[in-house]
């Protein structure tokens, strides 16, 4: 999670790094970044650095958008407290894959992977699941796979069609809530279902 200030500098390019304090071990090397109460961007993380905070330059600064080491460490001490010299600071550098606010509608999923449709859907979505849509989320965390998801919870490839429905309607909550943006049309469900209710109104 970044602060809503930072969104504009991840997405221009400014802010290509982010220090957290303690050494942080990553799960994975693409991640979603949120701010500002939203998913803003998926980023593929490009170095992972570990440093004493009396290492830090006034370049590690910049990179996480700030103007010196100076400022960072004021930063640092708002959001952790007091610490030492000697602390251990975690520097993640990444680069922006995808503008989360800046979806293209023709692609499939609107060009999102499934397992971060799932990730996105745990987070935000949560109230609204029922538990084997949860299921099936997680376990697309996991495969980010339909085919896989559908194997592992079911047992074969035909039962495919309960992962996809899970993912579009995932996908059209966070779509609906404005919690991802489309650059212009629909997203593909919603497409379909438009389209289908103009062929069913035309047999009419």
């Amino acid at each position: 999670m970044v602060k809503g200030e930072f969104v504009k500098d991840i997405l221009s390019g400014r802010k290509k790094a982010t220090i957290r304090l303690g050494k942080v071990k990553l799960k994975y090397n693409e991640l979603i970044v949120h701010g500002g109460g939203r998913p803003v961007a998926k980023v593929r993380v490009t170095g992972v650095r570990y440093k004493k905070v009396s290492e830090l330059t006034d370049e590690d600064a910049v990179k996480d958008g700030f103007r010196s080491r100076e400022e960072l460490l004021e930063a640092l001490r708002r959001m952790y407290g007091d610490f030492s010299e000697d602390d251990y600071v975690t520097i993640i550098e990444f680069e922006v894959v995808q503008d989360l606010s800046s979806l293209e509608p023709q692609d499939p999923y609107l060009g999102l992977e499934p397992a971060d449709i799932a990730r996105l859907g745990l987070r935000y979505l949560s109230n609204m699941l029922t538990e084997e849509e949860r299921k099936i989320l997680r376990d697309l965390t996991i495969t980010n796979s339909i085919r896989s998801t559908a194997v592992r919870l079911y047992g074969g490839l035909e039962k495919r069609w309960r992962v996809r429905r899970v993912l579009r309607r995932v996908l059209s909550g966070l779509v609906k809530q404005g919690l991802i943006r489309v650059r212009s049309g629909l997203p593909p469900s919603e497409e379909k279902d438009r389209d289908r209710g103009r062929r069913h109104r035309n047999r009419r």
